[in-house]
């Protein structure tokens, strides 16, 4: 769409970049892109087949949601959290996922709870196939569905940014097994909902992010060059 004067609107600019902004934010979110990989705009532009200028506003875009790092001396990389950013991401979630159960007890109907189920079973076959991707994708599938329950957008939109920033406190902390969340914890969370035991879920989902925590081994990533070739073949010519 263009405006009277017959330039491009911003919202035309942003949807030429979309394919490339959410190929790289699904890498980051899939631990393709690790913390602290490099993503320099002369290798981007060339596997998107797009000017540096469009890859500098992604870029820009995934600095705003604070998946990435941009410094003038070390360009963009993979952001990667703190300790205590870290820990602080996960309690923020507890914090947010557990004082919303209410809303989501008081909207729960049986279509919800077999959409849950269907993906447990999905993350169970994910990671059976050691499909890290799939596992950490329905696994933040799983938490924002469940919060979704309660029809309260903007805090569904808030956890949503919460589990993508929980995938890299994952990535650059987690074991090299570790995808995603247990699948039997998240069982347990989806019995708790069907008896609608208010008090036993939100203990069930405290301890839930209290063992992800204790689980990570808090130690720093190096930098790395990821083969963008290989991870964003099929998008060369996305946007320009």
């Amino acid at each position: 769409m263009k405006s009277e004067t017959g330039q491009k609107t911003a919202a035309d600019l942003n949807d030429r970049d979309e394919p490339i902004y959410q190929a790289l934010l699904t890498a980051i979110v899939e631990h393709q892109l690790p913390p602290g990989s490099k993503l320099p705009e002369e290798a981007l532009s060339e596997v998107f087949g797009v000017s540096r200028t469009g890859i500098r506003k992604v870029l820009q875009r995934l600095a705003a949601v604070q998946m990435i790092t941009l410094s003038p001396r070390r360009g963009a990389q993979v952001a990667t959290p703190g300790v205590d950013e870290a820990r602080d991401i996960f309690a923020t979630r507890s914090l947010l996922e557990c004082a919303n159960l209410p809303a989501v007890l008081a909207h729960v109907q049986p279509p919800h709870l077999a959409a849950l189920s269907t993906l447990i079973e999905e993350e169970q076959q994910a990671h059976e196939q050691h499909d890290g991707a799939a596992a950490i994708r329905l696994s933040a599938a799983f938490h924002i569905q469940l919060q979704a329950i309660s029809g309260n957008q903007v805090l569904t939109d808030m956890v949503t940014r919460l589990t993508q920033r929980s995938s890299l406190v994952i990535a650059a902390y987690g074991a090299p097994w570790q995808r995603g969340c247990r699948c039997d914890h998240h069982d347990r969370l989806v019995d708790l909902l069907r008896q609608k035991d208010l008090p036993a879920l939100t203990a069930a989902l405290q301890h839930h992010f209290e063992h992800i925590v204790a689980s990570l081994h808090f130690e720093r990533s190096g930098e790395t060059l990821p083969d963008f070739t290989r991870l964003f073949s099929g998008h060369n010519g996305a946007a320009s």
